[in-house]
């Protein structure tokens, strides 16, 4: 996109340099290429500038379309370090990260559902203008109550690595079911695990 940006704003000062040739030194190389042809009236030189500018001034705009569409593309470094921090601010302390079935018997789904909550939280606190894809959430280590996560975005240079750790907090009885209640400690630091 980026290219294309430039290769507009470069059409757009030709076009523009095309249209501040002088209307004698027009005439003077038309008369040496074909000194039959018949004279163009100045109105016909005024409505050929008036396009030459018209046409700059719209790769002039789609210039900085395309420039604004390409940083719409990719995270920035500041982008990432705000989402990441804000998801990490909500998830710290959260009861609802995991499964409601989860117990004491079996591992958590670090790689599954609790990755997807954490790219799904990252995403949500992206604000500005980053774009709503390109998050990489990578399970690096797991046990059967604690996990690392590698963190990275498309176009951002920096990475981030995730701890979850999964608590037996309490017991709660659901319609006469007893199911048991987890607390997940999140924290984040700058850097790959």
């Amino acid at each position: 996109m980026t290219a294309m940006a430039v290769t507009c704003f470069i059409l757009s000062v030709l076009l523009i340099a095309m249209a501040c040739v002088k209307t004698s030194r027009v005439r003077e190389w038309r008369a040496s290429v074909n000194p039959s042809a018949p004279d163009i009236p100045d109105a016909g030189f005024f409505l050929l500038r008036l396009t030459l500018l018209a046409l700059a001034a719209v790769g002039i705009y789609l210039g900085f379309s395309m420039l604004s569409l390409a940083d719409g593309d990719s995270w920035s470094d500041a982008e990432l370090t705000s989402a990441v921090k804000g998801a990490t601010e909500e998830l710290d302390g959260s009861t609802e990260l995991g499964d409601i079935t989860d117990d004491d018997t079996r591992p958590a789904d670090f790689e599954g559902e609790i990755a997807t909550k954490i790219r799904d939280e990252i995403v949500e606190h992206s604000g500005g203008d980053a774009p709503q894809t390109g998050v990489g959430v990578s399970l690096y280590t797991s046990s059967t109550t604690d996990a690392t996560y590698d963190i990275s975005a498309s176009g951002a240079d920096k990475t981030f690595c995730m701890h979850v750790t999964r608590t037996h907090t309490d017991d709660a009885k659901v319609y006469g079911v007893m199911f048991p209640e987890y607390t997940y400690a999140v924290s984040t630091e700058e850097g790959q695990c």
